[in-house]
């Protein structure tokens, strides 16, 4: 569906200077519109400013004049919008949420707090691979001219993406009134990698006279190369221990010794088994003490280089005034190169707790939960992680636009798109046994501190032990060819304005590959050669009082000779196989076909003298799905096919009315119906089993289910817009989100025998003799949800400011949201046996974002403050006695940015991102389980981010 494809500025009675760039009349609906609307605002007649106060007006034009509730960002010149990329730009917009900030960038976006998007690029679908969004960190921000947030849609659009659509737009040629050449060079220095990292764009473009019409070609490339630093700190789920007090240990216990089973997690209970001092388990029906701690500790220390090139060319040709075509292409790339080391130790009991087992711990006030404790002779285990991974996408579209005599209007676009992602991971463990280790869990700031009795041994290479060694690798790739034709006739009948229609095709493959082995290998670090080892430095010194350097193995060394490594363990183990034997086997094939129709009407008409306008319609889709998955056997190799096909129909109606109640109040009412489908990975039955690494008596895994339906959503939203001078607006909006057929897991166990268990050589878990079991996590459409919520924003330029503050101005929004939704629990056998009333994952009750902007002269600034309350972030596996949710603490950045105009031609800019270095964290809590304090979780040191700019265009 390609309806948001921008019109042409001929038919607007805006002016061109308040248009150019910001792409207004996104939609055939508002085309239409404009053709039969008479009467602008007049506060919108003139736009001359320029940078960051014109992007804020242009922003605001585009809402006023959009039949949808819609939030927009608009570069502030040629190839600069205001931010290094696309989803931080979309932090400072009324409704959106940002979160996991890593490696110099925001990794994840929400719309209300939901992240479930439909991006598009120019109004056709894009994906990543065999996903169904596309990566928007992947898209440079120099490429982009304007991004459209959809909070709700009408027929005309596509239906998927419950949260919104989110739009990406691009230059063209027609853009422009002649010639234009633009060129950006930005340093940014990333802290705590602290290195610089380049970022340089360019774009030419120009437009021509012919004797075959007007023609005109634009071309837009960009590369950016980031080298990063990611920290974090990590204590281990909560499990229970006996008492130290040997008077209160059950037979067959030691003190302080773990227990492993006893009924410690049962279905239906969410919070753990409980805190309180003094509380007991039921051994051979008598009540005994327990204690509860973490069972390790863990810091992750990854050193990563990331790449993105990325370019995009627009062709246009209009041969005469009644059509346009245009022909564009865009390729976006990237590249990781990332070194994990991984430090890991236990901290529970291993038998060695001296004479005094009491003294070797402490405890938070009123609980049984373990502050801090001393354990001898613990295992544990560094990791060098190394994994490469590389994204590689394309679009060509074709597009054309007809006006057919004077009352019908087509628009018709076939498009074709390949997205391939590649990646390896390789891993080497090392281990030992300490003499002891010293744990605070929580020794300030909800931070964890530890250390060895000598923690020089950690950079010993002769202490460690080379053990296991893990060769992965995956390949997802996707593609689609879409076929579109929209068109508007001007019914003029009556109230009856103009009628939309249009029918869309989408031929959609994905499919998936990987490879997985392991094996042990039992050599002494040290013996291999001092090229083998590697060791970090200047660790987490803004978290806590941990290890700041220890040794691994050397995974750049182990990459750049594969080959000698996987011989290597060959030798140890025959089954491990060398890079002449490798091969990726494929898990799954979808072919999914999409039929779209929709029929809309929008109208026209007064109410109280005053002019009401909407559109009411109707969108069917019919989706055909043909799935084909791989069983490999884990003992002869032989690769097994099966199949399933299934097909579905929905017919999703949609409404909207618009009211001027004033020359300057605008109410919006919304309802319309829009799908999530399920994940392709999510349809594949076979089952991905995990080890049982923490020793629990049973592994973990994941099958799909082929059976999965869309989850269908309504949607209510009611807005007011008040405009209340030139430049400024203040609006709000009330929504809701009636959710159906919502996808979550359900766990069973199932046992595994020896021919198809991949782990019954493992030395890790447990004896695989005899098969072993597996708690399996599969999705189904089992649980409902309702969110809902209001937003509030504004952008105010006062006026009559003394001379000094002229140009002052203020951005701010603010959202409170509400979710819940019922989350089915199983026991092993798979039956429900208790619904959990939950909030949605991800979303925060309240968040805000405040932005100061001055714009006079050359001088263009901007200060803003983005805030999000905590929020539920995920379950964890029923497996450990801690509560099963795991939050977030709240969330803020402060940024500013400054640019300068030199002249003309030329401009400056410098930019800080995180200026307060804020931390992310997390906890574990469920009900009135759990709290920062005695259940805090990890702990990632995000890092800010110093950027410089040098632009050029003429």
């Amino acid at each position: 569906m390609n309806s948001q494809v921008s019109a042409r500025p001929l038919a607007l009675k805006l002016t061109v200077s308040a248009l150019m760039g910001a792409g207004l009349l996104s939609s055939a609906s508002v085309w239409a519109q404009a053709a039969a609307d008479k009467t602008e605002p007049a506060d919108t007649s003139t736009v001359v400013v320029t940078g960051v106060k014109a992007s804020l007006i242009k922003s605001l034009a585009i809402k006023r004049t959009s039949d949808q509730v819609l939030e927009s960002v608009v570069a502030e010149d040629i190839g600069k919008l205001p931010d290094n990329n696309v989803v931080e730009a979309l932090q400072r917009v009324t409704g959106i949420q940002v979160t996991n900030r890593a490696g110099g960038e925001v990794g994840t976006i929400s719309i209300r707090g939901l992240p479930d998007l439909q991006t598009t690029w120019n109004g056709r679908n894009i994906f990543t691979a065999s996903g169904t969004q596309v990566a928007l960190q992947d898209i440079p921000s120099t490429l982009v001219r304007e991004i459209d947030v959809y909070k709700t849609r009408d027929a005309s659009q596509l239906e998927t993406g419950i949260a919104g659509q989110v739009d990406v737009k691009s230059l063209r040629p027609f853009d422009f009134k002649g010639p234009k050449v633009s060129l950006s060079v930005r340093e940014t220095y990333l802290d705590p990698a602290k290195k610089a990292n380049p970022q340089l764009s360019a774009m030419l473009s120009n437009r021509w006279e012919t004797g075959i019409g007007e023609v005109g070609a634009l071309v837009n490339v960009s590369a950016t190369r980031t080298k990063y630093r990611n920290e974090s700190v990590t204590p281990g789920a909560m499990v229970p221990f006996v008492s130290p007090n040997a008077a209160e240990v059950p037979p067959g216990y030691t003190p302080l010794q773990r227990i492993f089973d006893n009924n410690i997690w049962t279905p239906g209970t969410h919070t753990g088994l409980p805190m309180a001092e003094g509380s007991t388990l039921n051994f051979n029906g008598k009540a005994y003490p327990y204690y509860l701690a973490r069972d390790a500790v863990f810091q992750s220390d990854v050193e990563g280089e990331r790449k993105r090139p990325a370019a995009n060319i627009a062709l246009q040709w209009k041969p005469n005034a009644d059509s346009v075509y245009t022909f564009e292409s865009m390729y976006n790339g990237y590249r990781d190169k990332s070194f994990n080391r991984l430090l890991f130790s236990f901290v529970d009991w291993w038998g060695d707790l001296g004479s005094n087992p009491a003294g070797t711990i402490t405890t938070f006030p009123g609980t049984n939960v373990i502050k801090s404790r001393t354990v001898n002779n613990v295992y544990g285990f560094n990791s060098g992680d190394y994994t490469t991974s590389a994204t590689d996408s394309y679009v060509y579209a074709l597009n054309g636009k007809w006006d057919i005599g004077d009352r019908l209007k087509l628009e018709g676009d076939l498009s074709y798109q390949t997205s391939k992602y590649h990646s390896e991971f390789t891993a080497t463990r090392i281990d030992r046994v300490a003499p002891s280790i010293n744990v605070d869990f929580n020794a300030g700031g909800n931070n964890t501190a530890f250390h060895f009795n000598n923690d020089a041994d950690l950079a010993d290479p002769s202490k460690w032990n080379v053990a296991q060694f893990y060769d992965n690798a995956n390949r997802n790739q996707g593609s689609a060819a879409t076929a579109n034709l929209t068109g508007v006739y001007d019914a003029n009948w009556g109230a009856l304005q103009t009628i939309q229609f249009g029918a869309r095709f989408d031929d959609r493959k994905a499919s998936e590959a990987n490879r997985t082995q392991s094996a042990f290998l039992g050599r002494n670090l040290a013996s291999l050669g001092p090229q083998y080892s590697s060791t970090n430095a200047n660790f987490g010194t803004d978290i806590s009082d941990v290890p700041r350097s220890w040794v691994e193995p050397n995974a750049y060394y182990i990459r750049d000779n594969i080959d000698e490594w996987r011989k290597l363990y060959n030798s140890a183990d025959a089954n491990f196989l060398t890079t002449d034997k490798l091969s990726l086997q494929k898990t799954f094939e979808v072919d999914e076909k999409t039929n779209n129709l929709f029929l809309m009407g929008n109208t026209q008409s007064e109410l109280f003298g005053r002019r009401l306008r909407g559109n009411f319609g109707v969108r069917y889709v019919k989706v055909d799905t043909d799935m084909t998955f791989y069983k490999v056997d884990a003992t002869t190799k032989a690769v097994t096919p099966s199949s399933a096909s299934k097909s579905t129909s929905k017919v999703l109606p949609s409404m909207t009315l618009i009211y001027d109640a004033s020359p300057d109040v605008v109410l919006r009412t919304n309802y319309g119906e829009t799908l999530r489908r399920p994940n392709f990975g999510d349809l594949n039955p076979v089952l991905q089993l995990g080890d049982d690494v923490s020793k629990v008596g049973y592994g973990s895994g994941s099958g799909g289910n082929p059976d999965l339906k869309p989850t269908r959503s309504k949607n209510l939203d009611l807005t007011a817009e008040w405009y209340f001078q030139k430049d400024s607006a203040l609006y709000g909006t009330v929504f809701k989100r009636k959710i159906d057929g919502l996808v979550v897991n359900l766990r069973h166990r199932v046992h595994v025998d020896p021919a198809n268990d991949p782990f019954r050589n493992s030395t890790s878990g447990g004896d695989h003799t005899n098969g072993y079991d597996y708690v399996i996590n599969s999705p189904v459409n089992a649980s409902n949800g309702t969110i809902k919520g209001a937003e509030l924003g504004l952008i105010y330029f006062p006026k009559g400011l003394p001379s000094l503050l002229d140009g002052l101005g203020f951005q701010g929004s603010y959202t409170r949201l509400t979710s819940s939704q019922n989350v089915p629990d199983a026991n092993d056998a798979g039956v429900i046996v208790a619904q959990l009333e939950t909030p949605f994952f991800g979303v925060s009750r309240s968040s805000y974002n405040a932005t100061l902007a001055y714009e006079k002269g050359p001088l263009s600034a901007r200060l803003s403050y983005v805030w999000r309350s905590g929020f539920l972030a995920s379950n964890e596996a029923a497996l450990f006695a801690n509560p099963i949710g795991i939050w977030r603490h709240p969330e803020k950045s402060v940024d500013f940015q400054v640019s300068y105009k030199i002249n003309d031609n030329m401009s400056f800019d410098i930019s800080g991102v995180n200026l307060t270095n804020e931390m992310q964290q997390q906890y574990y809590h469920f009900g009135n389980a759990g709290n920062a304090q005695v259940s805090n979780f990890g702990t990632v040191q995000v890092g800010r981010s110093i950027s410089a700019g040098l632009h050029w265009k003429m």
